[in-house]
């Protein structure tokens, strides 16, 4: 099974690893996303669907991206691109669905400019590609050097603990945001909830 995951980092590792990793950078994502509203707005305010400070729209993004990304590694450049444009559709179709099922959606870039229907902006999308081009500077071998570093045994039972928690907090979170959308007037717009990705 292990042979696999190498798809996600330049060597196989455990299932656990990955797991792991996945949730330190939808930490870390949840950090830069607070830090951004922060320096936009003025104020703290959790970035997460969920309770927890995770963002795990970033854990699977990295992750995804690293093992969809990797033909393209060689010519920062064309990464740069590549990544730009792959996290951009990523965040339309995260957009769609959202508006889909909750008939709002929890991020708005109405005030940038080359926004589109404030779901896309010119700004965000170069900053996708600065990301992926650091996904694979140094960030991808960082984040799975510290979690590779845990024993093999605590790794997995703090994964197993992590995907319990997240799954409790998300199912939680749903609801909150169904009961949300249903007592809302049909036709809202974006821009309604303090949740982003």
């Amino acid at each position: 099974m292990e042979n696999w995951m190498s798809l996600f980092y330049v060597r196989p590792v455990a299932p656990h690893v990955v797991v792991n990793a996945l949730f330190l950078y939808s930490f870390l994502g949840w950090m830069m996303e607070c830090v951004v509203i922060r320096l936009e707005r003025g104020v703290w305010e959790n970035r997460g669907f969920v309770h927890l400070p995770l963002c795990i729209i970033y854990g699977f993004g990295a992750i995804l991206g690293y093992a969809l990304l990797r033909p393209f590694s060689a010519n920062l450049a064309v990464l740069y691109v590549a990544g730009a444009v792959m996290a951009t559709a990523f965040e339309y179709l995260t957009a769609r669905l959202m508006l889909h099922f909750f008939g709002a959606l929890w991020w708005d870039y109405t005030n940038h400019r080359w926004n589109y229907k404030g779901i896309l902006c010119l700004q965000s999308t170069l900053g996708w590609g600065v990301i992926a081009v650091l996904l694979f500077v140094g960030m991808h071998r960082a984040v799975f050097g510290v979690v590779a570093r845990i024993p093999p045994n605590i790794g997995a039972a703090l994964a197993f603990a992590l995907v319990c928690a997240y799954a409790l907090d998300f199912g939680l979170s749903m609801r909150r945001a169904v009961q949300r959308a249903d007592a809302q007037p049909s036709g809202c717009a974006h821009g309604e909830g303090r949740i982003a990705k």
